[in-house]
């Protein structure tokens, strides 16, 4: 690679001009291809831990919802429900994929768990203090926690990935 022109070698793979670069150490793919990367921090996989359960979470909720459709449950309007039934689909499919996005450190994954444990909040304030504590604690301290980790400087630090990097599929 040549320093006074790095434009010149700009498409090329760092591991295949190891060897012009005697003294120099290949650069290795660490955490699923994120070349040059620290490891993994644990903070990482709490946060994607967490949000796999909300989508899981979201994913029963939207069974059950299913089933009662089918089994006749009175509804204002059919096709409100059915719109509902693929909200709660979508949300679900779209926290699996921040949760797996994130563990592979890229960027966008960070704004996409913070807004749903901001939604989470939202509906953990009202059910702690409507009657339902451990239902509202169960949803309040992990997004609090996820919240926190979020902005630790070594989660930043590792999901930095921007999209252009190599592609994730």
């Amino acid at each position: 690679m040549n320093p006074e022109n790095p434009s010149e070698n700009a498409g090329e793979d760092p591991r295949e001009n190891a060897s012009s670069n005697p003294g120099q150490e290949p650069l290795r793919n660490t955490a699923e291809g994120h070349a040059g990367a620290a490891a993994r921090p644990k903070a990482i996989v709490v946060i994607a831990v967490v949000v796999a359960l909300e989508a899981a979470a979201l994913l029963l909720a939207a069974a059950w919802y299913g089933t009662q459709l089918l089994t006749g449950a009175p509804v204002l309007s059919f096709w409100g429900a059915i719109f509902t039934l693929c909200l709660l689909l979508a949300f679900s499919v779209w926290l699996f994929a921040v949760a797996r996005f994130l563990l592979r450190g890229f960027r966008w994954p960070r704004a996409g768990a913070l807004v749903a444990q901001l939604f989470v909040l939202t509906i953990g304030f009202p059910t702690l203090t409507g009657g339902y504590p451990l239902a509202g604690l169960a949803m309040l301290v992990p997004a609090v926690i996820t919240i926190v980790l979020l902005f630790d400087k070594r989660v930043i630090a590792f999901a930095s990935r921007a999209a252009g990097a190599p592609p994730a599929l």
